[in-house]
């Protein structure tokens, strides 16, 4: 199964980003353009669907995925970093000058 951790970087725009706005969640984005960005909104701006599915905490921030790609990266490790550059048009990292990245490595079967 797979599971996401953050790197400290991550840890550290997670902590302001909740500082400023409060308790959040993570959904990683399926978008073309978007599709290594995990999205950031507050709890409860964002609907979770039945579809989606939750794999992970990080920051205290629950992290879903939708249950399509849960199929298709279910063996996956995702790691949540930080780079340099703006965040998805509706994650609260944008704006900052530095947004979240997923990478992912092959978990053993």
């Amino acid at each position: 199964m797979s599971t996401v951790t953050a790197t400290p970087e991550a840890l550290d725009l997670i902590a302001d980003i909740t500082a400023d706005h409060g308790p959040v969640l993570f959904h990683q984005s399926g978008g073309c353009c978007d599709g290594s960005s995990p999205m950031c909104y507050p709890q409860g701006d964002f609907k979770v669907s039945d579809r989606d599915v939750m794999i992970g905490e990080i920051g205290g921030a629950p992290f879903y995925i939708s249950a399509s790609q849960y199929e298709t990266w279910k063996h996956t490790d995702l790691v949540i970093d930080v780079v340099p550059g703006r965040g998805g048009m509706f994650s609260l990292d944008n704006g900052r000058e530095k947004r979240f990245l997923t990478r992912s490595e092959v978990c053993g079967i």
